[in-house]
């Protein structure tokens, strides 16, 4: 048996290693999950270079650290953007996927339709062939 593929798990399918990978990382990046940690890392690093009598790796305004977010914003663009652009090719693949079910939705109830005024029909014809023979007799 034949096993049904949607437009979903072809567009899944057709992706490359690196458009997956996008994906993950955008999806990640956009959670709370990361939001969390990354503040929880933020804290402690403040805090241990607050504190850090002996050693400060990056005493304030920790250069490093926003040296380090500066790097993360300029390679989590451009990947949350070609996440975005396949977001809008998937919404493009169900969109058109939506529209040939419509089409084909539509074409069965115009054969439903054609079937239904036939059956109308038969019935009248029916009901007028009984009255003329009421009227015969």
């Amino acid at each position: 048996m034949a096993k049904h593929v949607n437009w979903h798990q072809r567009h899944t399918d057709s992706l490359a290693f690196g458009q997956r990978l996008a994906d993950s990382v955008a999806t990640g990046m956009g959670s709370w999950r990361f939001i969390i940690i990354q503040t929880v890392i933020v804290i402690i690093w403040m805090g241990l270079n607050v504190v850090g009598f002996v050693y400060h790796w990056d005493a304030y305004p920790y250069i490093l650290l926003n040296l380090l977010f500066s790097t993360q914003a300029a390679y989590a663009a451009p990947i949350i953007m070609m996440a975005q652009n396949r977001q809008n090719q998937r919404d493009r693949a169900q969109a058109d996927e939506d529209f040939r079910t419509n089409v084909e939705a539509k074409k069965e109830i115009e054969q439903l339709q054609i079937l239904l005024n036939k059956i109308e029909i038969d019935k009248l014809d029916k009901i007028i062939t009984m009255l003329e023979q009421m009227d015969k007799k």
